[in-house]
């Protein structure tokens, strides 16, 4: 065991199975995290701080790759914390997780993730971009959170939300890999309406309301799937999970 890869966002939704599907390729994987190590932990767990920087130098000594799932809302910390990441490991593979559609809506999370790819891209290191398209869990949790509304919003649109086990299983994989640049984008294996979304998962949850479309600023058909055109779409559908919603919803 030579390799050495570290996981940012290690205790996330994605950085979580990220780090669970890197033990079986005998590497040592590191999870960063501002969170103690909890007992037991199978990780050579670092704890540290991308938003100060504290612990970063010693999280990234010696690391070969860098799977980047950490992620923050607030405006420009995406930028800050890659630029100390790519400091720290000017010469670590870095593979970041972007999201399908930033460069088509003006949302300022979706900007700070453009901006992100664009340092990455710009600073020498070797690089693996992929972007993904919003994970199962997402969409869901959006619609359950409205639960005590007498209407359910949703964006206006169509969405090809995707299992967030496909995506670690393809962030494992570029990890692994050579660095490859922007590689295709990735969404789930259906495509469709927002309000449909929304609708089925009210049905699967014994709900009975109606759903109200909000308008989505910038390029109006289908921001959040993967553009057909586009030489860097190509859907997952080939996975053994590829869950749809239904799948999902129903669960």
């Amino acid at each position: 065991m030579n390799e050495k890869i570290l996981v940012t966002g290690g205790t996330g939704t994605l950085g979580r199975v990220v780090a669970e599907r890197l033990l079986g390729h005998d590497r040592e994987v590191r999870v960063l995290s501002r969170r103690p190590a909890p007992g037991g932990t199978p990780y050579a767990w670092r704890t540290g701080d991308l938003r100060t920087g504290a612990g970063i130098a010693e999280a990234t000594a010696g690391v070969d790759t860098i799977v980047h799932c950490a992620s923050t809302v607030s405006r420009g910390g995406d930028v800050e914390a890659t630029r100390r990441l790519l400091e720290a490991a000017p010469r670590a593979h870095l593979v970041y997780i972007s999201i399908v559609g930033i460069d088509r809506i003006p949302f300022f999370y979706y900007n700070a993730k453009l901006a992100t790819e664009r340092l990455i891209e710009r600073s020498g290191v070797p690089w693996t971009i992929l972007r993904a398209t919003q994970f199962h869990d997402l969409v869901a949790g959006l619609t359950a959170a409205q639960r005590r509304l007498p209407v359910t919003f949703t964006l206006k649109g169509r969405f090809q939300p995707i299992d967030v086990r496909d995506v670690a299983d393809r962030l494992v994989e570029l990890a692994l890999g050579a660095p490859a640049g922007r590689v295709p984008d990735i969404g789930g294996p259906e495509v469709r309406d927002a309000r449909d979304l929304a609708r089925a998962y009210l049905a699967a949850t014994r709900h009975s309301r109606p759903v109200v479309t909000l308008p989505v600023p910038g390029k109006p058909d289908g921001p959040f799937v993967p553009e057909p055109t586009s030489r860097r779409s190509t859907p997952w559908a080939g996975s053994p999970l590829s869950s749809t919603w239904k799948n999902i919803s129903a669960n």
